[in-house]
Order: structure tokens, then sequence, then C-alpha cells
């Protein structure tokens, strides 16, 4: 598995490869816009070179993340047109930036029939509206509260409810933390292979085009979100040894979002890798 972090973008979205250099990560993954306000700024065409640049300089793999305020299956209307336009507009700039996948996370409904219905349109409209090879990556969440994507039902319902040639710009990306959160047990041999068993044949491996690699503050099945530094929280370092010596995610980008220690971390996972 390609090993990296979640890197900041300060300064211009170009200087995160430096970042991700200094952590020895393989990959990175980043915003490309502010994450915690609707407002953006525009992306400068010399930004623009300057990013590709340091994408063929530095030959890493990324992805990038969404704003964490877009909500596409909010139920008022107001907030769900603001988040389908911030999603259209994020995976715009993945488009003009040259970046693979963007990453978001399917938002929150009270009835998840109806939510899983609105955020695969959500995911439509963005789609028909940048055209180019940019996927969106559903998230799978810990199921905190009204939260959708907790179970493999649910990042199934969402993408067969958007047409075929649309559906060919999405797929998957699996948080480690929030699997464990939701109840899927990856301590246990048993439990990480029963739990790739059933998401190959609920969603598909070959949708999976990316991991976030978080340990867990809290137990198994708690259904909250709290990311944990590798092997210090409640998974251990069973489930990321097994993760990252499995020949199924060789190819594909994992990356830390433990919001520091980023080098330490991909450390700890590199050093779990089989020779």
């Amino acid at each position: 598995m390609l090993l990296g972090a979640h890197e900041g973008i300060a300064g211009g979205v170009s200087t995160a490869f430096a970042r991700a250099e200094a952590d020895g990560a393989d990959c990175l993954q980043i915003f490309t816009r502010n994450a915690r306000g609707w407002a953006a700024k525009p992306l400068e065409p010399d930004e623009v070179k300057r990013f590709q640049g340091e994408a063929r300089r530095t030959r890493k793999p990324v992805a990038a993340h969404s704003s964490y305020l877009i909500n596409s299956a909010a139920a008022d209307r107001d907030l769900r047109k603001k988040s389908w336009d911030a999603l259209a507009d994020e995976l715009d700039r993945c488009e003009r930036l040259g970046i693979p996948g963007l990453i978001f996370h399917p938002g929150s409904h009270e009835n998840a029939a109806q939510g899983l219905e609105l955020v695969a349109e959500g995911m439509q409209r963005a789609i028909e509206k940048v055209p180019g090879k940019a996927k969106l990556l559903v998230e799978t969440t810990a199921g905190q509260g009204s939260s959708l994507g907790w179970r493999f039902e649910e990042i199934a319902a969402i993408r067969q409810a958007i047409p075929g040639a649309a559906r060919r710009r999405t797929g998957v990306c699996v948080d480690t933390c929030h699997l464990f959160a939701a109840g899927y047990d990856l301590t246990t041999e048993e439990g990480y292979h029963r739990t790739f068993q059933e998401l190959d044949r609920v969603v598909g491996l070959s949708n999976v085009r990316a991991f976030h690699l978080n340990d867990s503050k809290k137990p198994l099945g708690c259904r909250v979100d709290r990311h944990e530094h590798i092997g210090q929280g409640a998974m251990g370092l069973d489930p990321f040894r097994r993760l990252v010596n499995d020949p199924r995610f060789a190819e594909i980008p994992g990356f830390v979002e433990t919001e520091s220690r980023f080098k330490e971390n991909i450390e700890v996972l590199r050093g779990l890798v089989r020779r």
C-alpha cells in the first residue's frame, strides 16, 4: 500500500508536496479550498502550474478531500443546493489540478432512503457539470447521529442510484476508524476477512480507490468518529499489519488523518510491511 497523510496547503496547494516529502510519504491528500467555510478563492493559473509541476517532480499520487460543511443529503433545500454547488466546484478544482479523486462524506438525513437518493442526485449533477476524469469517492462513515454511509449497503445504494455513465466516475474511500466504529471488526483475522469479503460482495473491491488509515479512540460499534494514532487506539496494530500487506491493495493510497505526527504514523505503518 502507498502510505501518506493529509497535508496542509498553507501558502498554496502546491506547497503540500514538500510537506509530504518531509513526512516520508509515498502519496498525499489535500484540501483544494478552505475546508471550514463556504467562500473559496479561485485557483490562480500560476498556482495550478506550480501544483502540476510539483506533481511531476515528486511523482506522488494525490487525492483531495472535500469541505466538511458539505451535506449532499441535507433536508434543507438551501443547504443542499450550497452543498451540491460546492461539491461540483471541488470536483472542478480536482479536474483543473489533475487530481484523480475527490473524497467526500455522504452527509446526513433523518430518513436514510431519502438521504441516499439525494446524495446520488448531488453526485450525478456534479459529474454532469464537470466533464473529465476526476472521480467522486464516497467515504465510509462511523454512523454518528443520522450520518449516512456507515453500512456497505448504503454506499452501494448511492452508487446504484447513479446512471451507468456517471457511475463510472464514482468510487469508494474506506476509513479504518469509521469501519471499526460502525461495527466492522478488523482486529481479528476472521473479522478482517469477513469485512472485506462483505465489502467485495456488496460494493466491489475494484471500486475502492483510497484508504484513510486511522486508529480509533472509541470501542468497536460505538458509532463515534474519533481518530487515534496508529496502534495507540482500540484497534491496535494488527488491522494495519493486515492492510499494508494485503496484495489486493498494493497500489492503493492510504492516508493518515491523525492531525499531527504524520511522519511518525507513516513510519509505524511502514514498519509493519513484511519484507
